[in-house]
């Protein structure tokens, strides 16, 4: 079995592991108020977990530069076109004697 295969499998174990305790936990809890604890957990988990990403897109969109406007690409494609023309037109003026 290779390194990946023997990780996928125990990463699929650990899962079904859990899901069956978080489970068990929430439906026949063993300890008084351990149900509610796992629920409180996991909507807090959750809302962390969204918040966060969220949070990281608006401090990406935050600190990112804007684009720089359509026409100021346009007049630098144009500047270096004409400055590859005006070397094109040079190599063919010294290449004719």
């Amino acid at each position: 079995m290779h390194k990946d295969q023997f990780i996928g499998t125990a990463l699929m174990a650990v899962s079904l592991i859990i899901i069956i305790a978080y489970i068990w936990l929430v439906f026949f809890p063993p300890i008084i108020n351990i149900d509610i604890f796992m629920l409180k957990l996991t909507g807090t988990v959750a809302i962390t977990a969204i918040f966060a990403i969220l949070s990281w897109i608006g401090y990406t969109l935050a600190t990112t530069p804007p684009p720089k406007p359509i026409e100021e690409i346009e007049k630098e494609i144009e500047e270096e076109m004409k400055k590859a023309e005006t070397t094109n037109q040079k190599k063919q003026g010294e290449s004719h004697p």
